[in-house]
């Protein structure tokens, strides 16, 4: 069994230089422990998942340059999240508002090849969802 995730959970990025915080408006009208559980949709960069300090991927393109003009020196640039896809896999069998919960084991991508985890599932530790 898995913990579901709740707004505050912490969220880390392979590339990412500092841990992150998921944000999730209670849109759904759920609360679990007070806080609104997450769902596969909730990955909008800026919104719901927040920059993780300074991207060190090469896949970034101001990575790229700004290390190409370090005359090839990996310089990170500040973190600024792209994602195109949901959470994955996402809980099959509980719904928030309809579309599957986030749990801890979940993950999503960003274009710039990082993979965001959860690290703490938030406040709502004692949830488990299968």
């Amino acid at each position: 069994m898995s913990i579901i995730v709740t707004s505050g959970a912490q969220l880390m990025c392979s590339f990412g230089m500092a841990p992150s915080v998921l944000n999730v408006l209670p849109t759904s009208k759920i609360l679990c422990s007070n806080m609104p559980p997450a769902c596969i949709t909730d990955n909008v960069p800026m919104m719901n998942i927040m920059p993780f300090g300074m991207c060190t991927s090469m896949a970034n393109p101001q990575v790229a340059a700004a290390t190409a003009a370090a005359l090839g020196v990996l310089t990170p640039m500040p973190c600024i999240p792209v994602i195109a896809a949901p959470w994955a896999p996402g809980s099959p069998t509980v719904l928030v508002g309809g579309k599957p919960a986030v749990n801890n084991t979940c993950k999503c991508m960003c274009n710039w090849a990082g993979v965001i985890q959860v690290v703490s599932p938030g406040p709502a530790t004692t949830v488990m969802v299968p």
